[in-house]
């Protein structure tokens, strides 16, 4: 009977008695994600679609393996340092964040009011990187035009978590069983969005049956682009409060920050076709006219002019006070 082969990168099915010493490909290294490149240890490649990731093959020639590799070694916490952790944590004094005082007052500008696009500054850095992509991307598109657009035997489905080959036409009347929604990496779990399934070990993850069936994608089509989450903090001084938005080559020609005083919407396009979108109500008030967004290669930044040099307490209003906000408009309405 055939065996499944364990090799990070492989995962086919072999027969143990006929497997010769260099039949499996394979990576001898572990998956690495980083700053939202997908790739492994053992060689370069790197890409930023997990289904690419899949399909990315092994860089080295074995034998095939019906035993799982082990997983990194965690480092033992010693008997003498557990006394010293609960010292360790961050110890936090509970309090109850309050409403700021322009919203008790008639003066706080509202939501409602209508919006004004923020200055633009683009770095010399995006620039050179979004003249570098405009290259990249028209070679390939020369080369892409050359192919016959053929779908090659050994092509891997590009439904997420199917591991399925294209063989022939007989391959499109398989039923394909696949996760409609994204791999989510998190403090050492991996699971998928549809299903939640949890596990700290990769190849468990990349053996976990999809939730959804339909028909095979051998190749990926390009619907534009594709609204996605993306890292962002924020901090303040004095007189400003700035948001950090870590979206690599922005796109200045669509993207754009729109803001009135109490109210900012955010759409930023990068990587080509990954968009971010984010609205919010701020703690406090700013002035638009002073207000600007700085573009670099790495990032985005919003600096918001303070109306007031207050310390705001957060950079959002409580939904709940967003909520009352409302109902008290509605009330002076009806009076």
């Amino acid at each position: 009977m055939s065996s499944l082969c364990y090799n990070r990168g492989c995962g086919l099915r072999y027969d143990p008695d006929s497997s010769a010493e260099d039949s499996c490909t394979y990576h001898p290294g572990v998956p690495v994600f980083h700053d939202a490149l997908k790739g492994w240890s053992c060689c370069k490649k790197r890409t930023t679609d997990f289904s690419d990731f899949l399909g990315i093959v092994g860089c080295t020639k074995g034998q095939h393996s019906n035993e799982k590799p082990p997983e990194p070694v965690k480092p033992e916490v010693k008997t003498s340092d557990k006394k010293d952790l609960p010292d360790l944590k961050p110890k936090f004094n509970e309090r109850i964040i309050q409403a700021p005082k322009p919203i008790e007052s008639i003066k706080r500008p509202s939501p409602d009011e209508p919006v004004t696009r923020l200055q633009l500054k683009v770095s010399a850095s995006l620039k050179q990187a979004l003249e570098k992509l405009k290259l990249s991307t028209h070679n390939n598109q020369e080369a892409t035009d050359e192919e016959t657009g053929e779908i090659k035997i050994g092509t891997f489905c590009k439904n997420g978590g199917c591991s399925k080959t294209f063989a022939g036409p007989l391959s499109n009347e398989d039923v394909c069983q696949y996760h409609a929604g994204v791999p989510i990496f998190h403090e050492g779990m991996k699971y998928w969005s549809c299903c939640m399934k949890r596990t700290s070990d990769f190849n468990t993850f990349l053996a976990q049956v999809g939730c959804a069936k339909g028909t095979h994608l051998w190749i990926k089509k390009d619907d534009g682009k594709k609204v996605v989450p993306c890292r962002h903090d924020w901090h303040q001084t004095g007189g400003g409060v700035t948001i950090s938005i870590y979206a690599k080559n922005s796109l200045p020609e669509l993207s754009y920050v729109e803001a009135n005083g109490t109210l900012v919407n955010i759409q930023i396009v990068f990587d080509g076709e990954k968009e971010f979108q984010h609205n919010l109500q701020l703690w406090g008030v700013i002035d638009v006219q002073k207000s600007y967004v700085n573009m670099t290669a790495t990032k985005v930044e919003i600096f918001m002019k303070k109306s007031e040099p207050m310390s705001w307490a957060r950079l959002e209003l409580p939904q709940t006070v967003i909520t009352q906000t409302k109902q008290n408009t509605i009330s002076d309405d009806q009076e």
